[in-house]
């Protein structure tokens, strides 16, 4: 059993220069991380007005910057091959896509919102596990605002301005799903680029509200099991989910599921419809229970609004899969206090709470698992809670 590293931050801020130099010829003018993330809870709430509960990783997407005297745009990634070149005035939707429509998405979000974008070499790499369910698209795209941004003169402070902060998640948010066309709720690029180092970030989709809840997890551990089941959200399962969310609050005459009472939901004559809608209205409540639970320390509450909570996700809201499922329940047999999948759902992650001494029997037995199934490897990490998007250089 090995632990995916997040890698040094310097040295990674070091790995984008150098992409940048060897791949673009260019030297960084600036250099931005942004790290990806886990939820703890509130599962398909955000885009529902709902509470989540997500933590930042200390694994991070390092964006490497430098400004053109022209109106052309270069990107290239440690990740993928190529290098994307076009036109400042050509950015958009139905311009860009695949991975170009994360990183350029983001440059075209920040003109639209009014920042004075430069022409652009761009270089981005880190440790983000792709296709986990991390929100590895999030990470990039708020590493790029973040380098972008600075470069366009806007200073970054630590914790970053609120003004600045919202300015670059709304920009983030309009390159995933006006360019990039994956339907995101806003809770990844929020913890992106407002977490702050041992925390969760508790945010409230009605208000628009966010606070950071202090973790005091003593000799627990947060640990993220990747079942290597490829997580997309541009599949068609995520969007599918939200219209039927948009339809249980349409037949109940609410403008989101927040407002919704379970009396009410248990009464709706649509069965799918019903049990999505029963998803959301029982994670919600789920979510300040969980923050209830994690500050005093009572890890057997928190096991068991897990287990309720990766329950409805398996038969309510139907987006778990065996692999998820059977790394939950081998990571509980094992010594973990609770464990639910994260994330959108159709693969990616499982996140569990854990004593320190129990992180490598819950790995083996997962991976022992895992192997005696025909399943492919997995993959472990710990989430310390991390801080959000900041300058390196």
């Amino acid at each position: 059993m090995s632990l995916l590293p997040p890698g040094d931050a310097a040295t990674l801020a070091q790995v984008a220069r150098n992409g940048l130099l060897e791949v673009l010829g260019t030297d960084a003018a600036v250099i931005a991380r942004a790290p990806g993330r886990v939820n703890l809870i509130g599962e398909h709430t955000d885009y529902n007005g709902g509470l989540v509960l997500p933590v930042a990783l200390p694994h991070a997407t390092y964006a490497a910057a430098a400004p053109r005297a022209d109106s052309r745009i270069r990107i290239a990634s440690g990740q993928q091959e190529g290098v994307v070149e076009s036109d400042l005035g050509r950015l958009g939707p139905e311009q860009l896509s695949g991975w170009a429509a994360y990183t350029a998405g983001v440059v075209w979000a920040l003109r639209e919102a009014g920042v004075a974008v430069p022409g652009l070499d761009l270089y981005v790499d880190g440790t983000v596990p792709l296709g986990a369910g991390l929100s590895s698209s999030a990470a990039v795209e708020c590493s790029v605002a973040a380098a972008v941004a600075a470069l366009a003169g806007q200073a970054w402070d630590s914790p970053v301005d609120a003004e600045l902060g919202r300015l670059v998640v709304a920009a983030c948010i309009r390159a995933e799903t006006e360019v990039a066309g994956a339907p995101t709720g806003g809770m990844d690029q929020t913890v992106s680029v407002f977490a702050e180092a041992g925390t969760a970030l508790l945010i409230d989709f009605t208000t628009g509200a966010h606070q950071p809840v202090p973790l005091a997890l003593g000799d627990r551990s947060v640990l993220v099991t990747d079942t290597r089941v490829s997580h997309k959200l541009t599949d068609g399962g995520y969007g599918a989910r939200r219209a039927d969310c948009e339809k249980a609050a349409a037949a109940l005459g609410v403008r989101t599921l927040r407002e919704a009472m379970l009396a009410a939901v248990e009464a709706l004559g649509d069965d799918t419809v019903r049990r999505r809608a029963r998803h959301i209205v029982t994670e919600i409540a789920r979510v300040p229970s969980v923050v209830a639970a994690l500050t005093r320390a009572d890890w057997s509450a928190l096991g068991e609004l897990f287990a309720a909570s990766h329950a409805s996700m398996r038969d309510d809201f139907e987006i778990s899969t065996p692999e998820l499922d059977l790394a939950v329940a081998t990571a509980v047999e094992a010594g973990a206090d609770g464990a639910r999948m994260t994330g959108g759902g159709f693969g990616g992650s499982i996140v569990s709470v854990l004593p320190e001494e129990a992180v490598d029997q819950v790995c083996g037995s997962i991976d022992t698992a895992f192997a005696e199934a025909g399943y492919a490897r997995p993959g472990h990490l710990l989430a310390t809670p991390s801080a959000g998007v900041g300058l390196l250089g």
